[in-house]
């Protein structure tokens, strides 16, 4: 069974960069095969990883709900889409990608429900590491398509408001019952360990700061991928440092 890594924050505070960055550690390091999921309707955890992805489940659910027609005869609609989902997975070097994507045609989706919850099983059984990239709502969570998390990890960084949006997350997964063994706290963007009084009410583990890095402003100004975040960029080395916590 996959170990799962869930990563939220509100918009702004870097979470898909130390998405990107914790899918680069564990190749690196050679921990076990890796997917990262890209949760997020914004979908910029491909480029983070310098991929550009082609395909969204959100994009095979509405060519569904469009031409239902389009499923093969003898198949059912459950596992179409299940079949479609799986051929989607980007292969990277090191690590593969799967992007969920934002739905734009109308219409519910509950019926794929079920269906998800298919899809990360195998997805939980195929990989060591399934790290996924949220958008701070957990839209992809809530519907319940994963039945537990190892890891929540908040990104925030020391702003109120960062720090208020880190603690909805935190009381979202209570109001959603969502099994997670731990709710973990980065603070990103900041250079001294922060006042604890701030983060005490909050419902997370604070684990660390991840400080301000100016190579990783580089990579955002050109447009690169974390890969080519240097070894000994500051941000890398706390990350590297607060690894064990993390998986």
């Amino acid at each position: 069974m996959g170990h799962t890594i869930a990563i939220a924050g509100k918009g702004g505070t870097g979470k898909t960069t130390i998405s990107g960055l914790i899918i680069r550690l564990i190749k690196d390091k050679k921990l076990g095969s890796v997917l990262g999921v890209d949760a997020d309707p914004n979908s910029n955890l491909g480029e983070a990883l310098g991929m550009k992805p082609q395909e969204t489940i959100s994009g095979i659910l509405d060519a569904v709900a469009a031409s239902p027609d389009k499923i093969p005869a003898g198949m059912t609609k459950d596992r179409f889409i299940e079949y479609q989902v799986q051929t989607i997975i980007e292969e990277g070097e090191g690590f593969d990608l799967l992007t969920m994507g934002r739905p734009e045609g109308p219409g519910c989706y509950c019926f794929v429900n079920n269906v998800l919850k298919n899809i990360m099983a195998r997805l939980l059984a195929d990989y060591k590491f399934v790290v996924i990239d949220n958008e701070a709502g957990l839209e992809h969570l809530s519907r319940k398509t994963q039945a537990s998390l190892d890891r929540l990890i908040v990104v925030s960084d020391p702003s109120s408001a960062g720090l208020r949006a880190a603690k909805r997350i935190s009381d979202l997964t209570r109001e959603l019952k969502l099994k997670v063994k731990s709710k973990l706290l980065i603070i990103n963007r900041q250079d001294k360990e922060i006042d604890k009084n701030r983060i005490k009410d909050l419902g997370l583990e604070y684990i660390g700061d991840v400080p301000e890095d100016k190579g990783i402003m580089d990579l955002s100004i050109k447009n690169d991928p974390v890969f080519k975040l240097k070894k000994n960029s500051p941000a890398l080395s706390v990350l590297t440092g607060l690894l064990d916590k993390i998986i």
